[in-house]
């Protein structure tokens, strides 16, 4: 098996444009885990699955590493969580997760695979790596994983 999808970005708005692109991919009711090092793009994906999704426009998504937990929608359809902060999985649990897993939402998680064991068993996965190329230039590849698929993307 192979990863759903797979994307090569050049900039931020390449990065915003593939967001958007994926908005449509998720249901609406899905848990995602966006992997990937600091400065990856996690948070600029995310504001373009926002936009994508009509819950906000790109400026208004931020990443939520002080705050842990921002929402987007009226009503709320997108969650957007981020566990950088967090040292165990008992802090992340004490946010309420398995309520927002249960909302009728799609949940975006940064940094969810520290915690592997609080996801729930049909998480997508979205990983972003920097990529270095020939020519000097940096891109972002972005590959999206069905629950259930192989880690593997060619």
């Amino acid at each position: 098996m192979i990863c759903a999808l797979r994307f090569e970005t050049h900039s931020d708005e390449e990065t915003r444009a593939a967001g958007r692109r994926l908005a449509g991919f998720f249901p609406a009711h899905a848990v995602a885990v966006l992997a990937g090092d600091l400065g990856a793009g996690k948070t600029t994906l995310t504001q373009g699955i926002a936009e994508g999704r009509g819950a906000a426009r790109a400026e208004d998504v931020s990443s939520p590493t002080f705050t842990l937990i921002h929402e987007y929608g009226d009503p709320v359809s997108i969650y957007h969580i981020d566990l950088y902060r967090l040292d165990t999985a008992e802090e992340a649990r004490r946010l309420g997760l398995e309520d927002i897993f249960d909302a009728p939402a799609l949940v975006l998680i940064e940094w969810g695979d520290k915690f592997p064991e609080i996801l729930p068993a049909d998480a997508f996965r979205i990983e972003l790596t920097r990529l270095e190329l020939a020519d000097g230039e940096e891109a972002r590849e972005i590959r999206v994983w069905t629950p259930g698929t192989e880690m593997v993307c060619t």
